[in-house]
């Protein structure tokens, strides 16, 4: 344990946890009854009530208990409830507690029945936890509470911190009446208002300190944190050397951006990402699973590339993570080398070229065709499948495609039903399919075998899709004339040293992922992708985005705007629309767009609004994420 002068008080609703825990058992004692909204309603509104301090605490408790209706069976599912409950930030900041249990406190009036096991996974025992107790009838049904706790009277904390006469500097970190008035009685030194769940104006007004999660309060005591809190709270991280236009576009936005040149490994980039809202990457780096639950304040993600297997993409969207990428950014510069290469190999210029640079000359006409009338297999007939069709039709070439795919044909491009049909009768093969993993040695023995012989393979896909080995060995034998190169099963993540098998072998060209590495590429994906994360950042919209329903609105100047994400489950846009209403609310704008799994809506508000209508709509049923906007 660190030891320090200093004595830390925690409220427990609402600042450890998210929630208000008679709230959360009201919500499932009152499950199925037909007065449950009414009855929720009157039960908030009397919480709010005695945590602004406008009712006593012990009027307040006591009119909540009575519409409970709650059983001591109810406790331990409220328990595991209030586990998914703990404050974001709270959370991510686990070891604070582990290592400063000793002089940490939780003052409560809410109950110890289950406020003492939540707390001890954060390492403070029962007796640093004073909190009321309930009691029971002979049923086992909650009738009432321990009146002689002082906890369960008005101002109760003041004489509860008072009774522990603390030494050093103590600290109150809470969100309501009940929490400052310590710190005005004298008793305690500083207060925190914890607004991270909910913005109560009586707490912020006589706080020492607004916080807005516990990683402010731990900067502002110089406290170890998982993350710091820079001077903007927008941080931006950008991998694997993304264009400078990147950095400059979004640095001049605002936004705090770190540029990395190379890829960063899972087990790092768990690390990493916390306290980054958006996640910058190419194709190397992968945004796993794993990933995406370490990060704590991840809204987007942005793939500077065509490719976005290399996010799991339904972790991003439960977790209300936003992706981006740049479908049509590169498509011209990778069909160009696509078209460039075709042409070279069937003119062995490769291995002419090589020749003169070891000094020897050798005029020949062998092996050396024009591209003209010869047979294009293009498999996967997406954005560049389908340019590269129309530009080596332009140039002579008959095009073939395959695709899983039913895509229509372009100019006179003829859909093979099979890959072994497009294989069977191509001069060249092309490569343009997605890095699904299903795709994995997607040309193998098999393939090879049944492509002409002499034919030309180009893979500008990704790397693992062609069964390396085998190529070697169609390539050596002469069963294949050529083949270029510009992705590998392994790439490193930085320049450097490299090995593959395809080295020194004649008339394969080789490159280090280029394909769609131009500058008017890169300068163009540097515009589109900062351009729809700053678009989403600052008002909302998700068009293009690849995960996410669309929504594109404009910004509004005299408007306060909501985002919530939340599961497409029925009836959630009704119970967001009766929060804005009992809240008096007025909608100068709504927008709703869904899909299979979520549903994303944008409210504009043109009044100043009470702040617990953020917890209010936070508290909706499969809420995912909530944000306000401006």
């Amino acid at each position: 344990m660190v030891e320090t002068a200093r004595k830390y008080v925690f409220d427990f609703d609402s600042t450890l946890t998210s929630v208000e825990a008679l709230d959360v058992l009201a919500e499932m004692t009152l499950n199925g009854k037909s007065n449950k909204d009414a009855v929720l309603t009157e039960i908030q509104e009397i919480t709010n009530l005695g945590i602004d301090g406008d009712i006593s605490f012990t009027e307040s408790l006591e009119r909540r208990i009575q519409l409970l209706n709650a059983h001591k069976t109810d406790l331990p599912s409220l328990v595991t409830e209030l586990r998914q409950k703990i404050s974001k930030s709270i959370e991510e900041n686990k070891a604070f507690f582990e290592n400063y249990g000793d002089v940490i406190y939780v003052i409560s009036c809410g109950f110890k029945e289950f406020i003492d096991p939540i707390v001890a996974e954060y390492n403070i025992p029962s007796k640093r936890v004073y909190a009321n107790t309930f009691e029971f009838d002979d049923d086992g049904y909650i009738i009432g509470f321990d009146t002689a706790n002082v906890l369960s009277s008005h101002n109760g904390k003041i004489e509860c911190l008072k009774s522990l006469n603390l030494e050093g500097e103590v600290q109150v970190i809470g969100d309501g009446y009940s929490d400052y008035v310590m710190r005005e009685a004298g008793i305690a030194d500083k207060f925190f208002a914890y607004t991270e769940n909910v913005h109560r104006e009586k707490a912020a007004n006589n706080a020492d300190y607004i916080t807005p999660n516990l990683n402010e309060f731990l900067f502002v005591n110089d406290l170890p944190r998982k993350i710091s809190y820079p001077k903007n709270r927008i941080k931006i991280l950008l991998l694997e050397n993304v264009h400078p236009d990147a950095f400059d576009n979004l640095s001049e936005e605002g936004f705090s951006v770190e540029l990395v040149k190379h890829a960063i490994p899972e087990e790092e980039l768990v690390e990493r990402i916390k306290g980054v809202h958006v996640l910058g990457i190419r194709s190397k780096t992968q945004v796993t699973k794993k990933v995406l639950e370490a990060a704590d304040r991840l809204l987007v993600v942005g793939a500077f590339c065509i490719g976005t297997t290399q996010i799991d993409l339904e972790t991003a969207k439960k977790k209300g993570v936003v992706a981006f990428n740049a479908p049509y950014s590169n498509t011209r510069s990778v069909v160009e080398m696509a078209l460039g290469q075709i042409i070279m190999l069937k003119r062995s210029i490769f291995a002419r070229s090589t020749e003169i640079h070891n000094g020897k000359w050798f005029k020949t006409a062998l092996n050396s065709q024009e591209v003209r009338g010869k047979n294009l297999g293009i498999v996967g007939y997406g954005n560049i499948g389908k340019q590269l069709s129309v530009l080596a039709e332009a140039i002579g070439m008959r095009v073939y495609y395959y695709d899983v795919s039913d895509r229509l044909a372009l100019g006179n491009a003829t859909k093979c039903a099979t890959l072994e049909d497009l294989l069977s009768v191509s001069d060249v093969v092309t490569l343009h399919i997605d890095d699904n993993k299903a795709n994995k040695n997607f040309i193998g023995k098999r393939e090879i075998n049944q492509m002409r012989d002499g034919a030309i393979l180009i893979n500008l896909s990704r790397g693992f899709v062609v069964d390396i080995p085998t190529l070697v060995e169609a390539l050596k034998s002469g069963k294949l004339g050529g083949a270029a190169i510009d992705v590998y099963p392994e790439e490193p993540r930085s320049n450097g040293e490299f090995y593959t098998e395809l080295q020194g072998l004649d008339n394969v060209i080789l490159t280090p992922h280029i394909g769609g590495s131009t500058e008017e590429a890169q300068r163009d994906i540097a515009d589109f992708v900062p351009n729809k994360i700053m678009d989403y950042i600052n008002s909302g919209n998700t068009v293009d985005a690849v995960n996410f329903p669309n929504i594109r609105l404009p910004k509004q100047n005299n408007a306060h705007r909501f985002l919530h994400i939340h599961k497409n489950v029925p009836g959630v846009m009704a119970k967001i629309n009766e929060v804005l209403a009992k809240y008096e609310m007025n909608i100068t704008g709504q927008y709703l767009s869904t899909d299979s799994d979520v549903g994303y809506v944008i409210s504009d508000l043109d009044k100043e609004y009470n702040k617990d209508v953020i917890k209010a709509l936070k508290n909706v049923k499969n809420t995912i994420k909530f944000r306000v906007l401006y």
